[in-house]
């Protein structure tokens, strides 16, 4: 009889659980906007870059228990990430300024300012910054562990090899891109 009420009581509860989350059964979200004014940082929290180029959280995973993280990347020199995926995360770049070169599978894509791209998850992409100054506003959703990634990539004596991408679950899968 116990056995009985054991599996019963997972019949139910199971499906109970998945609604629950579906219903907002959720730790509380934030019940107040902010703004984060121009070359700043959500929570005052610089992010630089190599080649001393800020990369400041404007919408942090902590506002959104996790659903999205948003960035504006200000680039000082050319060039951009190795060939990457991100399993969980769908990435969307709005160019600010200037020219820039983006892969997402096999497909290339010269972007300028006012230029949107979305990068799925689970699909090799990368960038290129092509002229001497870039600027992007970027996000990720759901955040994952984008905002640790980019704290530990603008560390000094951080070692941008591919453990440091798998640590964020980002796998690196080939080079930069090349361009002239």
């Amino acid at each position: 009889m116990q056995r009985r009420n054991f599996l019963l009581a997972g019949a139910v509860g199971i499906p109970a659980l998945a609604i629950g989350q579906k219903t907002g059964f959720r730790k509380p979200r934030l019940r107040k906007g902010f703004v984060v004014k121009a070359n700043e940082s959500r929570f005052n929290e610089k992010t630089v870059l190599s080649g001393n180029c800020p990369n400041d959280i404007k919408v942090s995973t902590k506002d959104t228990d996790g659903d999205l993280s948003a960035f504006t990347y200000t680039g000082n020199v050319k060039g951009g990430p190795p060939l990457h995926v991100h399993p969980f995360q769908d990435e969307i770049f709005f160019i600010l300024e200037g020219d820039f070169l983006f892969q997402v599978g096999e497909e290339k894509h010269n972007l300028t300012a006012g230029d949107t791209i979305f990068l799925p998850r689970d699909v090799p992409h990368t960038f290129a910054q092509l002229s001497d100054k870039g600027r992007v506003f970027f996000f990720f959703q759901p955040s994952g562990k984008m905002e640790d990634f980019f704290r530990a990539a603008g560390d000094s004596k951080a070692n941008l090899n591919p453990k440091l991408f798998d640590d964020h679950d980002i796998h690196v899968v080939g080079p930069p891109l090349k361009y002239d």
